[in-house]
């Protein structure tokens, strides 16, 4: 969604922006372009391997781009540390990176076989492997029933424990083949294979992928300026019911109840809502890039 962001960010020379998730550099080489001839911007990612990829992407633009490795999560300590007193525009592309689905050895994908891994951040000790192989049935299941949203969770958390007893399950395509055969086929849900939520919700547990949004959220905004914009695309339902949360309670202001005649919460808004509903791709976006489709953009613009 380059165009999307472009427009959401306003981009223009002499402004500062920030990519929290900056992956391979996709957007940023974009918002740099825009922003031209002095735009500045500031990549933060986890990946060491993206970061390494956005730098090869972005050299051409010089010191106008600053890259560090950090969580999302702690983008206004990143920013603050930089010595930036207030950013004009961020962006956060939340979930797996095309770069990392295309990482085969990085185990997000049950597409082909690898370690499972999962992890955004390969030095931290947590990984899929530790989880599918040490957590007890019952956060197994509320792991794929709270992040994947998965109805057979129950089933396929004492599948996944009784597997485990013969052997420890150490690859995607191992997985994968043992939840497939847990559920029957009458129960699994046409075109989606059925490990398809569990990896989801596998993801989203290695990495803290939702606390860590929440805190990247309010991190993002207090970095604003006044007229400042939040960029947020999300993949799937739980991101963006967050955002959509986040961005509500920013634009709301008094929340006295009818009948009281005159306000006394003081409550004002903070911002103002650019997007009212998400924004989706285009048919053109979505058939060159079918990764897309899932994808839903929201902005507010900070008062």
């Amino acid at each position: 969604m380059e165009r999307e962001v472009i427009e959401a960010l306003r981009c223009r020379g002499g402004a500062v922006y920030v990519d929290g998730t900056v992956g391979g550099g996709g957007h940023a080489k974009a918002v740099l372009g825009a922003s031209y001839p002095d735009g500045r911007l500031v990549g933060v990612d986890r990946d060491e391997d993206a970061l390494a990829a956005a730098s090869r992407a972005l050299a051409g633009f010089g010191e106008r781009v600053t890259l560090v490795k950090a969580n999302f999560r702690e983008i206004r300590k990143v920013v603050e540390g930089l010595g930036i007193k207030g950013v004009d525009g961020v962006l956060l592309d939340l979930g797996v990176s095309s770069f990392q689905l295309d990482a085969l050895e990085r185990g997000f994908s049950f597409r082909t076989e690898a370690r499972l891994d999962m992890r955004m951040d390969r030095s931290q000790k947590l990984s899929a492997f530790d989880l599918v192989n040490g957590a007890d049935a019952g956060e197994l299941e509320r792991i794929f029933r709270e992040y994947g949203e998965e109805r057979e969770a129950r089933r396929i958390a004492r599948a996944i424990v009784k597997g485990r007893e013969r052997k420890p399950i150490e690859t995607t395509v191992e997985l994968a083949n043992l939840i497939a055969l847990s559920v029957p086929r009458k129960l699994q849900s046409k075109g989606i294979h059925p490990a398809t939520r569990v990896f989801q919700a596998l993801r989203i547990a290695v990495n803290d992928e939702l606390e860590s949004l929440k805190e990247g959220l309010s991190g993002s905004f207090e970095i604003l300026r006044s007229n400042g914009r939040l960029a947020v695309i999300s993949f799937h339902s739980l991101e963006d019911r967050i955002v959509k949360v986040f961005f509500r309670e920013l634009a709301t202001g008094c929340i006295c109840p009818p009948r009281i005649p005159q306000c006394v919460c003081g409550q004002k808004p903070r911002a103002t809502l650019v997007t009212r509903r998400s924004v989706t791709p285009t048919n053109e976006e979505t058939e060159a890039n079918p990764r897309a489709r899932s994808a839903r953009l929201r902005v507010i613009e900070k008062i």
